[in-house]
This record gives structure tokens, C-alpha cells and sequence, in this order.
């Protein structure tokens, strides 16, 4: 592992209890009481509108549930100092647009932002932390490319970069793999599911892909538009039956005898 793996403070607990969220008068989920402990990978898996993304901003404190709560360590977590919380946990919304032009060293160094003191940028171990970040995540091509000039891709691979240069041990990342190859996929997975099996991370994603999220996550919570959520670990959660109901698509699993995935199979209709 680089320097840049070992998170700078303890990877926090998170408890989700009797939350509620809902979107003008429905309701997205309601009473959803689960834990997220260090070591542990889960994905976010259900169709489009399910509230997927709104959880997401209430695990990372930017707004308040429609009822229970959600503790960081015990602490409520919209009530927690905001400079502590940066260093708890980063967040990766499914969107970051871009609004001037600056090089890619650069937005990846915004991460470090919670760990700096007086108006000092480039201290030495920030320095160390985004270079040995942007290797990993293949950009060390990029260094001095302006991100008003990269691709989706590309520019997801900065924002994921900036996110992880932050060194907080909870990470929430909303869609992270959106927009990348399969190569970047799969070196982002991986490299996820090494943080956190080495139990200094805790990870949260939002997947599309089952077969990525079967592949590499420890556990999963499985939304679905009637408001109904599955958690647990993913072996259990990520079945044929079960997804074909929250995905309302009939999906079935295959094998070679060595490798499973669950595929749609060919018919359309509500499960």
C-alpha cells in the first residue's frame, strides 16, 4: 500500500437508524435501519429514481433525513463539525462539473484541502499523497492537462483521485465508475476492495452493473420503486429473484461451471 492509503484518522462506524426519505409524497424508504463497519465494501443497487443518490447525500451529512437518523460514530451526522467530518469520510456525487480551467495535479490536489493549515498548498506529504494517488488511478499521463479538456472518463478518474487524496476512511461514491472502460472499471473495484480488506476503509457505491457488484462487494443494499430495501451480504441480497423484482426485468443466472453472472433473459414484463 502507498502513503496515501493509510487514512489519517480511524475509519468511523456508521449507523443507519429507522431512516426515512421521500420525495414530494412518496416515499423513496422508510424505516431503513442497517451498519456500515470498517472492512466492509458495500453497493447501492436499484433502477433509476429509487433515491439512490439521496441516500447518498444523507450518509454524507448534506441533508437531514425525512425521519430517523444516521450516526457517525455516535454523533448525529448533521451535526457534525464539518471540518471533523472531512476528515472522516469523502463524498463523490454522481455529478462534478467543472467551472474553470485549472491542470489535473491541481483538482486532484483540492482534496487535500480538510488536512491543510494556514493558506499553504503543496506541503510535502500532500505533494507525495496526489502523485502516489494519481498513479494508481492512471493519470500520471494527464499531470498538466486541463480538465476543461478530458474526457468523461478521464475526468472521473480526477474526481475519484481528488476524493481518495482527501485520506478519509469512509468513502461514499456515487456511481464512480460511470463513464470509464472496463480496464478503469475493474482497476477502480479493485483497487476498493483492497482498501477496505485491509479494514482502515469502509466503502459505500452506487452500482448499475450486478455482476461487478456481486463481484467485489462484501454487501449490498437493493432499492426498489415500491420503497422496499434489501440489505445484507451480497451473496444473499443479489439474487436472480430478488433483483429481477427491484429491477422489474426478469433475470436469470448462468454458468460455465466456474463463473456465474446474472443476465436479463430476453423478456420484458413485471416481476
Amino acid at each position: 500500500m502507498n502513503h496515501w492509503s493509510t487514512p489519517l484518522a480511524p475509519c468511523p462506524s456508521l449507523h443507519l437508524r429507522d431512516v426515512a426519505l421521500r420525495t414530494g409524497s412518496r416515499v423513496l424508504v422508510e424505516h431503513l435501519s442497517m451498519a456500515i463497519a470498517p472492512g466492509e465494501f458495500w453497493c447501492v443497487v436499484g433502477p433509476n429514481g429509487v433515491g439512490k443518490s439521496t441516500l447518498m447525500g444523507v450518509l454524507a451529512g448534506l441533508r437531514a433525513p425525512d425521519g430517523g437518523e444516521v450516526r457517525i460514530d455516535g454523533t448525529p451526522v448533521t451535526r457534525a463539525a464539518p471540518a471533523a467530518l472531512a476528515r472522516q469520510r469523502a463524498y463523490l456525487p454522481q455529478a462534478v462539473h467543472d467551472t474553470f480551467s485549472m491542470a489535473v495535479q491541481d483538482a486532484v490536489r483540492v482534496g487535500r484541502h480538510p488536512h491543510m493549515s494556514g493558506w499553504g498548498w503543496g506541503q510535502g506529504d500532500d505533494d507525495r499523497v496526489v502523485r502516489d494517488v494519481m498513479t494508481e488511478l492512471d493519470l500520471d499521463a494527464l499531470t498538466t492537462r486541463d480538465v476543461l479538456t478530458l474526457s468523461g472518463g478521464e475526468r472521473q478518474r480526477v474526481s475519484l483521485a481528488a476524493a481518495m487524496a482527501q485520506q478519509a476512511p469512509l468513502l461514499l461514491l456515487d456511481e464512480p465508475v460511470a463513464h470509464l472502460d472496463l480496464r478503469h472499471q475493474i482497476l477502480v473495484l479493485e483497487l476498493l476492495r483492497r482498501l477496505t480488506t485491509a479494514g482502515r476503509h469502509a466503502a459505500i457505491v452506487i452500482l448499475h452493473d450486478l455482476n461487478l457488484a456481486r463481484r467485489y462487494a462484501t454487501h449490498a443494499l437493493l432499492m426498489s420503486e415500491d420503497g422496499q430495501a434489501l440489505h445484507g451480504p451480497a451473496p444473499d441480497v443479489l439474487t436472480p429473484a430478488q433483483c429481477s423484482r427491484a429491477l422489474r426485468t426478469p433475470i436469470v443466472s448462468v454458468s460455465d461451471g466456474l463463473y456465474t453472472a446474472l443476465i436479463p433473459n430476453g423478456t420484458t414484463g413485471n416481476s
